[in-house]
């Protein structure tokens, strides 16, 4: 049976490949975007020329109104309820705690952990409820799943309120997994390097995975086989799948942080 996922920020990046990935396993797809129109539109067409059901979406997450409104246009537009919220959007920026000012901390907490919240508080208000398996236990039929960072195991003080806000995002996504179980799952996954900054030198990004403790990151399959992990087993919430080559137990060098 087809069921439906909504991804934000899904036009390009981790998203697109995890578009994709959800593509070929069968899923009807909504692709969220902020301004990558182009981009959501040729990844739309991808999926529909592959046979998929595929939406793109356009909503700003800082506007309050347009959040609210994301998940149920997202449900009309592929004709079902969604099964699937993953909420990939986010805002990555360089400042710290001298630096960091008023305009930052609205847009990476409206982007990273606000919209986020409210999203999922419409995706479980249309979700399907748990089912029973062959022994009356209840199987969860939808899932959240958040995009997270290694930084909320290992925060760094250069990106200050992008680390703030993915720490908030990891504890929503503990305290929703006990608020919405047994009928909602909610996990996370939180990459390490896996690709290179829009603001990053090739130089730089190369050094980031070399320092790791397994001295490479991970590669968008990797985050999508955590992806595939986390829905096909019922028994994990409230966890998060840390793909990040050991990057939160240290780093090998210490000149790998600065930006570039």
């Amino acid at each position: 049976m087809v069921k439906a996922a909504l991804i934000t920020g899904g036009a390009q990046r981790l998203g697109a490949a995890m578009a994709r990935h959800l593509a070929r396993e069968g899923w009807a797809v909504a692709v969220h975007y902020a301004s990558s129109s182009d981009a959501a539109e040729a990844l739309v067409t991808e999926l529909r020329d592959a046979g998929t059901t595929a939406e793109a979406l356009q909503a700003d997450l800082l506007q309050d109104a347009e959040v609210a409104e994301l998940v149920p246009r997202a449900a009309t537009a592929l004709g079902m309820p969604l099964s699937l919220l993953v909420n990939n959007a986010s805002i990555f920026e360089h400042d710290r705690l001298d630096t960091m000012t008023g305009d930052s901390w609205t847009r990476h907490i409206g982007s990273n952990l606000k919209a986020p919240v409210f999203l999922s508080q419409a995706f479980a208000a249309q979700a399907p409820r748990a089912a029973r398996d062959a022994a009356g236990e209840p199987v969860a039929q939808a899932v959240i799943v958040n995009m997270l960072d290694q930084r909320v195991l290992k925060p760094t003080p250069e990106f200050m309120t992008y680390s703030l806000a993915k720490a908030g995002l990891w504890a929503f996504t503990r305290t929703a997994a006990q608020a919405l179980g047994p009928d909602i799952r909610v996990a996370g996954i939180g990459p390490g390097p896996t690709l290179q900054g829009e603001r990053q030198s090739p130089e730089h990004f190369a050094r980031q995975r070399a320092a790791t403790i397994l001295e490479r990151g991970s590669d968008p399959s990797e985050i999508c086989a955590a992806l595939d992990f986390i829905l096909k087993t019922p028994g994990f919430t409230g966890q998060m799948l840390a793909l990040d080559g050991g990057q939160h137990l240290g780093w090998q060098t210490p000149d790998v942080l600065g930006v570039e």
